[in-house]
């Protein structure tokens, strides 16, 4: 039994065959519709999410499989105080694989300690999102075709971004990967981060203008500054309108320069964009519906 806590508990010849089987599901999705009859995912959301949770339920739908849980902690034992622990052991009564959210960091890493079904992290606090990187690198391949020799800008709350955390440790393994970190100083890289390309001798550039490197990007990952992860109202609206992806930005930049954003956004990329056909956010929320199905047959050890 095996589980995803971070992008890296997968090797990346594991990721190419799991990309392979979700564009395979995407290409033959009726060949796979009964592939988790009789099967059941627990998804125990103990934070709010859209796009996450309804992405897992539907991948497992997909599959032919059925789906249970709770999409806040109120609603959940959590409220009278039962631990992570109790909880998975508790749902693995029920269900054959869990998705969890959690606000605190490691909770998935807990989780997976005392289960007897795989478990899915699907974000704990500021640390890893690793089902969206997943999304992202499957969204990029299909894109540019590659997951090597690519300079990548991620732009916005890149100290609290957990996706962005994911991502730059998921690339970091491939070939002639550059990044370029723009973000205020106050929302800057954490040194874990930057300390780990450094030591990889991994390039990476940090500006604080997108406009001052728009230009040589292959992608732009943009993230929304998240009230949530904020001490105070006070910062959070100083630095929230810090970056506005607008038309006048994109003029900037190369026609073959795709846009991802794990969303939701706010006001970070102008409605302007969407019709821009490098804006690429919405086809990235499609892959993400595929590559957790790949991903839930293969903790499942269906394939």
């Amino acid at each position: 039994m095996r589980h995803l806590i971070t992008p890296l508990d997968f090797t990346v010849s594991e990721l190419t065959q799991l990309f392979d089987l979700a564009d395979d599901m995407r290409e033959h999705q009726a060949q796979y519709a009964h592939l988790c009859e009789g099967k059941k995912l627990a998804t125990l959301f103990y934070e709010p999410s859209t796009r996450t949770r309804l992405s897992i339920e539907t991948a497992m739908l997909n599959l032919g499989g059925r789906t249970m849980g709770f999409s806040d902690a109120g609603s959940s034992s959590a409220a009278k105080g039962e631990s992570v622990a109790d909880t998975i052991r508790t749902i693995s009564c029920f269900a054959d694989i869990a998705a969890i959210r959690h606000p605190k960091e490691g909770a998935a890493t807990v989780a997976a300690q005392f289960s007897r079904i795989p478990v899915i992290n699907a974000g704990d606090g500021g640390h890893q999102h690793p089902t969206q990187t997943l999304t992202d690198l499957l969204t990029i391949r299909n894109l540019k075709g590659r997951l090597s020799s690519l300079t990548i800008g991620l732009c916005g709350d890149l100290k609290f971004g957990r996706t962005v955390h994911s991502l730059v440790n998921a690339l970091a393994r491939y070939q002639d990967i550059r990044f370029v970190f723009i973000s205020p100083p106050e929302l800057r890289m954490p040194d874990y981060i930057t300390e780990y390309l450094d030591d990889q001798n991994i390039p990476y550039e940090e500006y604080i203008k997108l406009e001052d490197v728009i230009g040589r990007l292959d992608l732009l990952y943009m993230t929304r500054v998240q009230r949530e992860r904020f001490f105070n109202e006070e910062d959070y609206v100083r630095l929230r309108n810090f970056y506005i992806l607008d038309a006048a930005k994109m003029s900037l930049a190369r026609n073959d320069m795709y846009i991802l954003h794990p969303l939701p956004r706010v006001n970070e990329i102008s409605v302007e964009v969407d019709n821009d056909p490098r804006a690429a956010y919405f086809r990235q929320v499609q892959y993400g519906v595929y590559v957790r199905m790949a991903l839930i047959a293969t903790l499942l050890e269906l394939i």
